[in-house]
């Protein structure tokens, strides 16, 4: 019993003097990869409640640290919802409560005045997306119009996944930005 507690006490001081040696190097490599200090924050610490409740000993806690710490970005990246092409046009004016982008754009019905504003939706989506870098614009493509996962598109073009939602993030925002005028013409209009 008492070798027990005592392996205990050994335990939880490496596991201490671990945590103090490595978390500003560990914080600052998480820092780098997400977008708000309060996320590196929370992942640093989901890092270190993992550590902490490892059953067995690791042998290279540092490389097992960053492991984690990879991880734990990944699925950061995972949880936050990516905008989405419907949230280009993302109602945010009582002026706009009326007015519904979907069915102007998808073809429910075909009044010459919708196949109107239907063409010059895609005409200026498509120069949009002209405008974009290829690797921004393929995955912008493949995943929001063509509806291929990410996980598909990663392994057809080596890229990582994280990757992939980055350029579909940066897409997204070029798309709202320049799509922006369209709207703000259609609702004037």
């Amino acid at each position: 019993m008492t070798l027990a507690i005592d392996m205990t006490a050994e335990r939880n001081k490496n596991m201490t003097n671990s945590i103090k040696a490595i978390s500003n190097r560990l914080f600052g490599f998480i820092k780098q990869r997400v977008a708000s200090t309060e996320d590196a924050e929370d992942i640093l610490q989901e890092v270190f409640y993992q550590f902490a409740g490892h059953a067995e000993p690791i042998e290279q806690a540092t490389g097992w640290l960053y492991k984690v710490a990879r991880n734990k970005i990944t699925d950061n990246y995972r949880k936050h919802k990516l905008p989405l092409a419907d949230d280009i046009f993302n109602s945010t004016e009582s002026d706009e409560e009326n007015f519904n982008w979907k069915e102007m754009l998808l073809p429910s019905d075909a009044t010459p005045e919708t196949e109107y504003l239907r063409n010059l939706f895609w005409e200026e989506l498509k120069a949009a997306l002209d405008e974009l870098p290829s690797a921004q614009r393929d995955v912008f493509i493949q995943n929001e119009i063509e509806g291929i996962p990410f996980k598909v598109i990663a392994s057809a073009c080596g890229e990582s996944v994280a990757t992939l939602i980055s350029r579909k993030r940066y897409a997204v925002l070029h798309l709202r930005e320049r799509l922006q005028i369209l709207k703000d013409e259609l609702l004037n209009y």
